[in-house]
């Protein structure tokens, strides 16, 4: 056999840094899997569903610079669309090979037949449908380059035919090219940004994901303004740590009092590296100055009165040597000790264990922080797995946290494990997943032991939608369609021979964790958590009160009483919290 496009995708793939491919072989893919197989270099990973790969594909590329999935014809490659929707919004550069239908059988609505271009275009930064061997080569080459400098998704479309066919010479190059560029404002800019800040005597720091590589500049920022730190989601394992004095919580959703009266208060908001996308949390009336790699970002979700271009770290660099020291503390005392009281708030929530089958989520997951290593990944399922994640996970030594942040999927922590396992088998990798979650994906816990990927899937189980329960209740609706009948996830980890827990009682969620995280392969702890646990914003308006009131009510009228009870004597402590 000769040179194939297939060995020449596998060949450009491994010069561009993947270790492995994502897949579930058939008809059009096979060329492809058999260029993995001869070639050796990769590893060919079987998931269950594509969905799934893409997830973990996006995982490769959010730690490790690059990931590759792929799908066959028609539904095989429609199933990568969410988890390729998730890493392209993430910003995570990701290589999707979507094979198809022989070239001559374009066009006439054959069987697994779909329109690759149109499908994958919303998705993507790069997508083309390659006809040709010298198309293919093309195509690669710049998909590659797309995904790694725009960081998202490239997508060829690959006929079986095109990818059995000899590989073709093209005159343009076939490898890719991993550039560094310093990127900061110009240097008017710079001083302006400098101006403004020093003009300003209560200003507050607000951190994302885009201060990943800039972490001790932030700090010496924050240090020299004693400014208050707050951080999206995303941003929080690098800033939330016990040893930050600086910090001051979260805003949004997810957030806490003193991260949205610290930005509400402040004279000046700098905010770095983040799309936060909640403009309701958001102030209006003081000074905001935004800062990112993206331009086209600044402005989208605030007033912002000043917004520059430029990478945090490159930025801050130039920055800190003309911003003067301020020697005023109190805005920053003063936002802290709103933070120290919400933190012990949470520290009193977890005090309080819950019941048999009712254990109280805030609780695991601060079991779950006290017990897992300075360095452990944790991927978070969206829903009321995230919320207990934002509240209670920190920062520690060199921990990691990710999620579906911006797209907002269920069903993401456990695929996003099996990539972080395969890629960082030496760190501990830990998926706090819903019950709704782990079910939609359930097949691919078979990956995780057929590889024995050593990931750690915490089941938060309390057979309901716990996050759309409360959005209905805030909304005025009684909750309907949100509980959920679930199998015995222990027995189905234990059917897929891998080690299980079950946790019904309080007294036996230490235990159960630390034998989980202990042992040296993969795990699942099923733990019976309290369907009524509620999480709350750190700011309500009378409309969700008047709302949750409304929902009770309902409920009562329908002789669900009990539930009512059940649901306000869980609920009496968050609202104390309020009002």
């Amino acid at each position: 056999m000769g040179n194939t496009v297939a060995d020449l995708l596998v060949k450009m793939l491994v010069e561009a840094g993947v270790k492995r491919v994502y897949a579930v072989t058939g008809d059009s893919l096979n060329p492809v899997n058999d260029a993995v197989r001869r070639d050796g270099r990769l590893q060919w990973i079987h998931v269950r569903h594509e969905e799934a790969g893409a997830y973990a594909a996006s995982m490769d590329a959010e730690l490790d610079g690059i990931g590759c999935c792929m799908g066959s014809s028609g539904p095989g490659h429609v199933h990568l669309v969410n988890g390729l929707y998730d890493a392209n919004r993430a910003g995570n550069p990701v290589i999707a090979i979507a094979s198809t239908v022989e070239t001559d059988k374009l066009g006439t609505e054959n069987f697994q037949e779909t329109n690759v271009t149109k499908l994958f275009d919303d998705c993507s930064k790069y997508c083309f449908m390659a006809n040709t061997p010298a198309q293919a080569a093309h195509g690669f080459q710049s998909a590659i380059q797309h995904a790694i400098h725009q960081k998202g998704v490239g997508v060829v479309g690959l006929p079986g035919d095109v990818a059995s066919a000899d590989a073709t010479h093209i005159t343009t190059s076939e490898q890719n090219y991993f550039t560094s560029s310093k990127l900061q404002p110009g240097d008017s800019e710079i001083k302006t940004l400098a101006k403004v800040i020093n003009e300003n005597k209560k200003v507050m720091l607000y951190c994302g994901h885009g201060c990943k590589d800039a972490q001790n500049e932030v700090m010496q920022l924050a240090k020299k303004l004693n400014a208050p730190m707050g951080f999206s989601f995303r941003g929080k394992i690098y800033f939330d740590k016990e040893n930050n004095p600086y910090a001051v919580g979260l805003n949004g959703l997810l957030g806490t009092k003193s991260g949205f009266k610290a930005m509400h208060e402040a004279d000046a908001l700098v905010l770095l590296g983040t799309d936060f996308p909640y403009t309701n949390f958001l102030p209006e009336k003081n000074t905001i100055i935004q800062i990112d790699e993206k331009p086209e970002r600044i402005g989208r979700r605030a007033k912002v009165n000043f917004g520059y271009h430029g990478k945090i770290k490159d930025t801050l660099e130039a920055l800190l040597p003309l911003i003067e020291t301020k020697s005023e503390t109190k805005f920053l005392e003063d936002m802290r000790e709103v933070h120290k009281e919400v933190e012990e708030k949470y520290c009193s929530y977890v005090l309080a264990k819950g019941e048999e089958k009712k254990v109280h989520p805030e609780y695991v997951a601060a079991v779950i922080d006290e017990i897992a290593t300075d360095d452990a990944i944790f991927t978070v399922d969206t829903g009321m797995s995230a919320v207990w994640a934002a509240r209670y996970l920190k920062g520690k030594k060199n921990r990691y946290l990710t999620g579906s942040f911006n797209h907002g999927s269920m069903a993401n922590a456990m695929p996003m494990a099996i990539g972080a396992g395969l890629g960082h088998p030496d760190r501990q990798v830990i998926a706090l997943c819903g019950d709704g979650g782990i079910s939609m994906l359930l097949g691919d816990l078979m990956t995780i032991s057929q590889y024995n990927i050593p990931a750690k899937i915490v089941i938060f189980n309390n057979a309901s939608l716990g996050m759309v329960k409360l959005e209905m209740q805030v909304e005025g609706y009684p909750e309907w369609q949100t509980d959920m009948v679930n199998p015995d996830f222990a027995l189905i980890a234990k059917a897929m021979n891998i080690h299980s827990w079950v946790v019904e009682d309080p007294k036996d969620v230490k235990q159960a964790l630390s034998e989980a995280f202990a042992h040296e392969g993969p795990a699942v702890v099923n733990i019976f958590t309290d369907p009524d646990a509620l999480a709350m914003p750190p700011e309500i308006n009378f409309e969700q009160v008047k709302g949750f009131a409304k929902t009770m009510s309902k409920m009562m009228i329908n002789g669900k009483t009990a539930d009512v009870i059940d649901t306000a004597k869980s609920d009496m402590k968050y609202l104390k919290e309020i009002f």
